[in-house]
């Protein structure tokens, strides 16, 4: 009986037909790109996809590049587990689509730059951008790895297959398509793999509804089970979820994600137009935002149907990331061929992000590392080393997925590492962007400071997780179960030794250590900027003469479709060539009067 514990069914024949057949079909995707562009593999087609890409696929493509398997998985266990407050994160992609589209995006745009981090040896100097690489690469394989984990809990749960077996092929048709088809095939792969992941969790909605009597009755059992009080408006930071830690931390932790990660910067510099990448990011606002509510939806759906039965509690499944999976075999196990579209969604969102991680890494790598030590690399040489990269990161990212096994919950994890790496960073590029008299030495000292801090706390609370006080989980039961499987999984996963949590809980366990995981970003982000500017101060300021103007974010920018806006890029488009290449100050001061005339409104 559904909703009552025990054993549940497992994969059919159909069910491995649907699965086999949407990667088989991903796969193809990429093979068909690098067949049609075979002859245009220049470094600006493979990364950017020649620049000629549209809003709308672009979109799609920034929706599914981090609405991996972590969301599939993650989201709906949260709200079962801790209720709606997640929801909240709408307002935040709001805030973030609005300020990446109307500040980065013109910026970067305007620059024509291939890496991201371009801009910090344009602005500061080139250790500030060799250093943003390395965090960035550091960030992008740590969070890769937990993305690739987060399917195989699901696979093993469902099908029983070998947790290694599915790692090394998640990353084998990755290389694939990367390898092959570079960044046209990631984005038109991220657009079939969409629409599988939003497939998926309409299957378990509709399947849900029906069995507990409509959509109306899933939300009463929830308000009852106390899972819609959303708005907690406590200011306290230790909280895990509150109204303030998701505005503020979760809009500043999703802005380092959409405003400076090289996966999404180049998805939107490589629209065709300005009006094109501004048009994509909030498209993908839209995309976001129905995602998450499918997700949160599927989870009261869950806890609607075992509000009487946990299965964490009782033994059922050894983590709560595999709580969808189970009820997905509980409730849609007898349709053949539904649970293989389910298994092929939380794939197909994995697939989406390890291939624009992938394709990411080998761009900044290049673009940051070889091609300033070797300027004279033919295309062939460039185009076999793209390929040679492709797969060392790919292999790379499938052995971290051991270190992602032991990061606890994975929708938390992944936020998490974004908070401590990425934080900092984007602290570095608001100083630079908006504040004139910041100067390398600032920039330098205040990352590095604020990296610190936020490493501090981000891996304390790993090690000492907040008590359930601040995480505050909601009340389940198992009154209603009938049986117990005592965690009878068919495949041990290859890494059995958990890591210990310390009983002994130092005195910042419960204060520094318990600060929300949201806050991370945040305070990253502020301390680069406070210590980046005291210490600029105090070493003399900016130093330079003349800064040039397209360095900085620019008033006329801020509308999409301005006359202004494309005339006065056309006027700095040589500018801005001319300081990719190296070009000195006195250079660029004969025509910088021009310019900055030109740029009043």
């Amino acid at each position: 009986m559904v909703g009552t514990g025990g054993p549940v069914a497992t994969f059919s024949v159909w069910d491995y037909v649907v699965f086999t057949g949407s990667i088989v079909g991903a796969a193809g995707v990429g093979l068909y790109q690098a067949f049609r562009g075979r002859g245009q593999k220049s470094s600006a087609e493979f990364f950017l996809g020649g620049r000629q890409m549209t809003a709308v696929p672009v979109a799609m493509s920034l929706t599914a590049s981090f609405m991996s398997g972590v969301t599939m998985i993650g989201t709906p266990a949260e709200a079962y587990l801790y209720g709606s407050s997640f929801w909240i994160f709408a307002i935040s992609y709001v805030i973030m689509s609005t300020i990446s589209a109307e500040i980065f995006v013109p910026l970067f745009y305007r620059l024509e730059i291939t890496s991201a981090y371009e801009y910090l040896e344009m602005r500061f100097n080139r250790l500030i951008r060799i250093l943003g690489t390395f965090m960035y690469t550091t960030q992008t394989v740590l969070y890769t790895g937990l993305v690739i984990y987060a399917p195989a809990l699901a696979l093993n749960q469902i099908t029983g297959m070998d947790l290694w077996g599915v790692l090394v092929a998640t990353g084998i048709v990755c290389i694939i398509y990367c390898t092959l088809g570079g960044l046209k095939a990631v984005i038109w792969t991220d657009v079939l793999q969409m629409v599988i992941m939003l497939a998926g969790f309409v299957a378990v909605i509709a399947r849900g509804a029906v069995l507990q009597g409509g959509l109306s009755k899933i939300w009463e059992d929830a308000e009852e089970g106390g899972r819609l009080e959303a708005f907690d408006f406590d200011p306290d930071p230790l909280k895990r979820h509150t109204f303030w830690s998701i505005l503020l931390g979760g809009s500043v932790t999703w802005m380092s994600i959409y405003s400076i990660n090289q996966s999404q910067v180049q998805r939107y510099i490589s629209c065709k137009t300005l009006c094109h990448a501004k048009t994509a990011l909030y498209l993908n606002m839209v995309g976001l935002c129905v995602t998450l509510s499918l997700a949160m939806f599927s989870g009261l759906t869950m806890f609607s149907i075992y509000k009487n039965c946990d299965p964490f509690s009782n033994g059922d499944v050894r983590s709560t990331d595999q709580l969808l999976p189970y009820l997905v075999m509980d409730i849609l196990g007898t349709y053949p061929g539904i649970p293989g579209l389910f298994v092929a969604a939380a794939y197909s969102g994995t697939l989406s992000t390890v291939s624009s991680s992938i394709n990411a890494l080998v761009a900044v790598t290049v673009e940051d590392f070889i091609r300033p030590a070797f300027k004279n690399l033919t295309m062939k040489q460039t185009t076999w080393m793209n390929m040679g990269l492709s797969v060392v990161f790919g292999a790379l990212c499938i052995g971290m997925a051991g270190v992602a096994s032991q990061l606890g919950s994975v929708l938390q994890a992944a936020l998490s590492i974004f908070g401590m790496l990425s934080g900092p960073l984007l602290g570095l590029y608001l100083l630079g962007m908006f504040f004139r008299t910041a100067n390398s030495t600032g920039g330098l000292v205040g990352m590095l400071l604020s990296l610190v801090l936020t490493l501090w706390v981000g891996i304390g609370g790993q090690i000492y997780p907040p008590s359930p006080s601040k995480s505050n989980p909601l009340p389940v039961s198992i009154a209603g179960c009938n049986s117990t499987l005592q965690y009878n999984m068919t495949t041990a996963t290859p890494w059995s030794t958990p890591v210990t949590k310390p009983n002994v809980r130092p005195p910042l366990a419960d204060t520094w250590y318990s600060l929300s995981y949201l806050y991370i970003s945040f305070l990253g982000t502020m301390m680069t900027i406070v210590i980046g500017l005291l210490v600029s101060m105090m070493t003399g300021g900016c130093r330079q003469t003349k800064l040039r103007p397209e360095l900085f974010v620019r008033k006329y920018n801020l509308v999409c479709f301005s006359r202004s806006s494309k005339s006065e890029d056309l006027k700095t488009i040589k500018s801005a060539s001319d300081l990719k290449m190296g070009v000195d100050n006195s250079q660029f001061v004969h025509s910088e009067g021009s310019i900055l005339e030109a740029t009043k409104l």
